[in-house]
């Protein structure tokens, strides 16, 4: 299955990443809801998350808990939001929302657009936490 995400994967597209592995990868999303947004994502390409192996599901969420750390000490926030919605793109994902009250993590708020300078600023501030 192609998407987005497959691209980005093999690098046709850049993204601002946080973190990568063999198996995972870590991103800004490039429409945000807040500062910090992130999306991490198996790279094996499975459109439902719960379709994915137990073990791989296992592993994908130890992965995004080291991300989660990381984002919740570069970015001011109370915590950060935990989401799979799924629609978007049919390949799974996890947001990491940096949140300081329960509408941050609304996915009907508009998305916040920063300049591509201010996303490799916050990628590198998040980087620098893990």
């Amino acid at each position: 299955m192609e998407t987005i995400f497959s691209k980005i994967i093999r690098g046709d597209i850049s993204a601002y990443k946080i973190l990568e592995d063999d198996r995972f990868l870590a991103f800004l999303d490039v429409f945000p809801l807040v500062e910090g947004h992130t999306l991490v994502i198996p790279k094996e390409p499975v459109d439902y998350i719960f379709d994915l192996a137990p073990e791989t599901l296992a592993d994908l969420h130890k992965f995004a808990q080291k991300v989660a750390l990381a984002v919740g000490k570069a970015i001011p926030c109370k915590k950060v939001g935990v989401a799979v919605v799924g629609l978007e793109v049919p390949h799974a994902h996890i947001h990491l929302v940096p949140i300081n009250q329960v509408a941050d993590m609304n996915f009907g708020n508009p998305k916040q657009k920063f300049e591509a300078a201010q996303m490799e600023e916050i990628a590198q501030r998040i980087r620098q936490e893990l």
